[in-house]
């Protein structure tokens, strides 16, 4: 399955998902009514035939008459209403993405600069990841109070992503182990898995609330002991009434939201644990961490209240299954090891073990990467294709020999609010000495005297950085950016653009970090307006932009140009209006930027097509050069389609 199938099968299970809401709903809807019908003989009142109210019934119990479309209309609108505004509720307070739903479990955001080994060896693993992925990098949680084993991958998008772990994940996995649950985290945010988790999050409280509003009422009748006899004392006993039968009707709603859960839930964690074997090729490590869930007596268990209402995001099951395992989010601990290791015998592990993080550090990495052993470049589309969104050993460890030419001072800048502006802005100073004492300039006046005076110590590791390392450093700095104040964060785009315009000469790689850099920030502020509503038809000027920027990067005339981008464009053969050239002008890449704003909402099939056409447009004279492939993983990473390193 390629990134875009699993893209597509994500929102399959979406529709599935508010289909099996619906009929939830419709289930609460019917058991209320009859519960209404029941209570109203029981109380001697029925609904007026227009609804608008309640006369005396007559005859009791014997004579209960079982259709009133008043009361029907009434209960169906009401029930409809609670749950879609208690689930819309929920869904705009967590519209703001992973950083939302770490918060409603108390995480705590890991320090850039924090001393603590075990912390800077998880920032170190999920740097990695991301490295090798083409993802901007997930910002770092962890739940300091869970001792057990867990972790979980959350957001809207990936550039709102979390990633967030236990304490106990942290204290009691060997970085194998935890390399390996951060790969199966990773695995959730390419298969498009956290965008449904969150909605998941949303029906399941809409579904909850209403037995949450029985339980009110119940509990406020505590309060109140009325005589016996008395119309107040009748009026409580049918408020009681009401209350239990909203608590059940809560309930029942609840089991069924729980299956509905777990459904979602449970195939995904099988393809989550052999993707983070194929990101490692290192069964060990996912297995070893399954294999002490098993062993330790707490194991995966989440002690927070809200533990069962995030089930489905965790790396295993976090709280207590009931009813035999229905209500189960995540298969069976021995079923899934198995999946991964045919030979697993039973035993679990027996603590305890002392994990070392002290080895674990940047340095060593970088004396143990031996450069002539890197990977060199896919060269033909179809790989290029192929490689979206899918993690192999391979690139993990072509991040790792990457990570090795990053220096530690840049990595620790790119972590911290300053130290990542100074970076993306040192990345776009010219050789030209002149030019960069003005880009200085514009850092220190448009930007800040923090901003500038963070740059300094950077500027000769920033110079001697492989071109190859500069895309995957400038995703680093999301996460530190976006916690800049939003007057600072907007000076500093601010800056970021004369920076560009600093030579009065626009490149493609400065037009590439600035475009990826504000794409990926701003879908982080606002990550849940986005919506998917573009055919190939209604976006066949902006296909034609974006292949005739690239079919004139290798071209030496306007001949090789054309021959490039209909090569590209045999690919969208038959489509109306169809695709044309468009001229060279001073106003290239400001179409480009525009265009691919505008095929960032496209649906992922029609980007797909477009890659695989400007891929094969830009490898039309036969090969792509590594400048060239820096631009299309930008330009996918600027459409929301992470091309690993190669």
């Amino acid at each position: 399955m390629d990134f875009f199938e699993a893209q597509a099968l994500a929102k399959k299970r979406t529709t599935r998902l508010v289909v099996l809401f619906v009929f939830a709903v419709l289930g609460i809807i019917a058991a209320g009514y009859f519960a209404f019908i029941f209570l109203t003989a029981m109380f001697g009142v029925r609904a007026t035939a227009n609804g608008r109210g309640v006369e005396a019934a007559s005859g009791g119990i014997d004579h209960v008459e079982l259709w009133q479309p008043g009361a029907l209309i009434a209960f169906s609108f009401i029930t409809v209403a609670v749950v879609g505004l208690s689930a819309l509720t929920k869904w705009m307070q967590l519209r703001a993405g992973g950083r939302a739903v770490a918060e409603m479990v108390g995480a705590r955001l890991v320090p850039a600069q924090t001393a603590d080994l075990r912390e800077r060896q998880l920032l170190n693993v999920v740097e990695e990841m991301a490295i090798a992925s083409g993802l901007p990098l997930p910002a770092v949680y962890v739940l300091d109070d869970e001792t057990g084993i867990n972790a979980f991958a959350a957001g809207l998008t990936t550039s709102d992503a979390v990633v967030a772990v236990t304490g106990g994940t942290m204290g009691k996995l060997t970085r194998d182990e935890l390399q390996g649950v951060v790969a199966h985290e990773f695995s959730h945010i390419l298969n498009g898995d956290m965008r449904l988790n969150v909605r998941l999050t949303a029906i399941l409280h809409g579904i909850l609330v209403i037995g949450l509003l029985g339980r009110g009422i119940l509990h406020s009748l505590r309060f109140g002991r009325p005589r016996r006899g008395s119309k107040e004392g009748n009026g409580v006993i049918v408020i009681l009434a009401a209350g239990v039968v909203l608590m059940i009707l809560g309930y029942v709603g609840y089991f069924f939201g729980r299956l509905i859960q777990a459904a979602v839930s449970r195939q995904r964690e099988f393809l989550a644990d052999a993707s983070a074997v194929q990101f490692t090729r290192n069964p060990g490590g996912i297995v070893g961490a399954l294999k002490k869930i098993g062993g330790y007596a707490l194991g995966s268990r989440i002690q927070s209240t809200r533990a069962s209402e995030l089930g489905h995001f965790f790396f295993a099951q976090g709280f207590r299954s009931s009813f035999g395992g229905l209500w189960a989010t995540h298969p069976p601990l021995d079923v899934r090891i198995r999946a991964v290791d045919t030979s697993f015998d039973g035993k679990y592990f027996e603590p305890p073990t002392v994990v070392d993080v002290s080895t674990d550090t940047w340095a060593r990495q970088r004396a143990s990467t031996n450069p002539r052993a890197t990977p060199q470049p896919i060269v033909t589309p179809a790989a290029i294709i192929a490689s979206i969104g899918v993690l192999e050993a391979a690139h993990t460890e072509r991040a790792q020999h990457l990570a090795g030419t990053i220096t530690p001072a840049l990595r620790e800048a790119a972590r911290t609010p300053e130290g990542a502006a100074a970076v993306a802005c040192g990345l776009l100073l010219d050789a030209d000495s002149a030019v960069r004492t003005r880009q200085r300039d514009i850092i220190r006046h448009r930007g800040s005297d923090r901003i500038a005076s963070a740059l300094i110590p950077l500027e000769a590791d920033l110079r001697a950085l492989p071109a190859e390392a500069r895309l995957p450093l400038l995703l680093l700095t999301p996460p530190a950016l976006r916690q800049l104040p939003p007057v600072e964060l907007a000076r500093f785009l601010d800056a970021l653009d004369e920076l560009v315009h600093a030579d009065a000469h626009v490149s493609i790689f400065e037009f590439a970090l600035q475009k990826v850099l504000s794409h990926h920030l701003d879908l982080a502020a606002q990550p849940s307006g986005r919506r998917e509503t573009y055919s190939p038809s209604d976006v066949s000027l902006e296909i034609s932009t974006v292949l005739s920027f690239g079919a004139r990067l290798s071209a030496d005339d306007e001949a090789q140009a054309a021959e490039a981008f209909h090569a590209g464009a045999s690919g969208f053969a038959g489509l109306h209006p169809a695709l044309a050239l468009r001229p060279a002008g001073n106003a290239e890449l400001d179409q480009l930027d525009a265009a691919l704003d505008k095929l960032a909402l496209a649906y992922g099939p029609v980007k797909k097509r477009v890659l695989a056409a400007l891929a094969t447009t830009v490898s039309h004279d036969g090969r792509i050069d590594p400048a060239e492939a820096e631009l299309l993983r930008a330009l996918a990473s600027a459409l929301d389609c992470p091309i690993p390193l190669t």
